[in-house]
């Protein structure tokens, strides 16, 4: 297997995204915490392994992998079982399609910079950040839900975990955060539900790693 060391933040929604996948293959890895807020991410040291200055950066056998993405597909290759994909070509493009409609489009809606950049040049409230997230939010959960009612049994896509669900969990969490109704989703709701009764999903919670702050620690 190799050394594998994770340096992430416990309440990045990308970096939730790769431990859920160490867990679920059963991979040992160290967890190095870069804490956002303190700007961690900006430091010299961090920016030779992440020019972006993002979190997570995987490092495998001293390699160094960023992008929560790049990440996982690597992670796909490398250790292949538990396999996150299905054999079948179609249902493989349908996950990645939910995949992207959170990656690309959900996801930086509520990134740290972005939200960083309204306050800081736009003169955005607390608030205004927000219904910012929220408006953008959900147009994306109105796209997976519909997409998913097609496809979805116990999971995101049947009755196996599969990289949908990776995301999906995560993002879900994220918009609880930004205080969004998310009854209107039964489908999403039904899901996330399901996958958080796994241990792989419990262990790679937010508010159960070593870096989480003693208030929101579960």
């Amino acid at each position: 297997m190799g050394s594998l060391v994770l340096y992430n933040y416990f309440r990045s929604s990308t970096s939730y995204r790769v431990r859920l996948a160490l867990h679920l293959k059963g991979l040992e890895f160290e967890y190095k915490p870069i804490h956002l807020l303190k700007g961690e991410q900006h430091s010299p040291e961090y920016r030779r392994i992440n020019p972006l200055g993002g979190v997570p950066t995987l490092v495998h056998n001293g390699k160094y992998i960023p992008e929560s993405f790049a990440i996982m597909e690597y992670l796909e290759e490398v250790f292949p079982e538990p396999s996150l994909f299905p054999k079948d070509a179609y249902l493989k493009a349908r996950i990645r399609q939910v995949c992207e409609v959170i990656n690309s489009f959900m996801h930086p809606m509520g990134n740290l910079k972005t939200l960083q950049y309204l306050e800081k040049h736009l003169g955005y409230t607390q608030e205004q950040k927000e219904e910012w997230f929220r408006h953008w939010a959900a147009q994306g959960l109105e796209t997976l839900e519909t997409t998913l009612k097609e496809f979805a049994g116990t999971y995101s896509f049947g009755d196996q975990v599969t990289m949908a669900d990776l995301f999906v969990v995560p993002q879900l969490v994220t918009c609880q955060r930004f205080k969004m109704d998310l009854s209107k989703y039964p489908t999403l709701v039904k899901i996330s539900e399901n996958c958080n009764k796994l241990e792989a999903f419990q262990k790679a919670h937010p508010f159960k790693q070593i870096d989480t702050p003693e208030e929101f620690r579960k």
